[in-house]
């Protein structure tokens, strides 16, 4: 393998440029230049698909085993649905339960005013 003009060897088995086998030439305190194996980054997470999979701000983005060690502080964000939902996803929601009240308060005022000129 070649980066930057000098040849390093891959440490591994795998010896192809694949997804899994992403490196990072370092040189050693000693000058010799060798290769560190680079993990591949989480997408993090995302809201549900059905609400357009947008990922959540202020949670890292941490693969499998990462999420298991994390503290739950990492893993949250401090609000209703925090770690879940988006805040503009939150906020759609009180909206639309609150309009929806009110909605059922306008059908019971022009109910009773209907049975008040009967």
């Amino acid at each position: 393998m070649v980066i930057g003009g000098t040849r390093v060897h891959y440490r591994r088995h795998n010896m192809y440029n694949t997804k899994s086998n992403k490196v990072k030439t370092v040189k050693t305190p000693g000058g010799r230049l060798v290769v560190q194996y680079r993990k591949k980054l989480s997408k993090g997470p995302m809201t549900p698909a059905s609400l357009g999979s947008k990922p959540i701000p202020g949670i890292k983005h941490l693969r499998t085993m990462e999420r298991k060690r994390a503290r739950h502080r990492e893993l949250t964000v401090s609000r209703a649905y925090g770690g879940v939902l988006t805040h503009d996803l939150v906020r759609e929601r009180i909206i639309r339960a609150f309009l929806i009240e009110e909605q059922k308060i306008v059908k019971r005022v022009l109910k009773a005013q209907g049975k008040k000129r009967r």
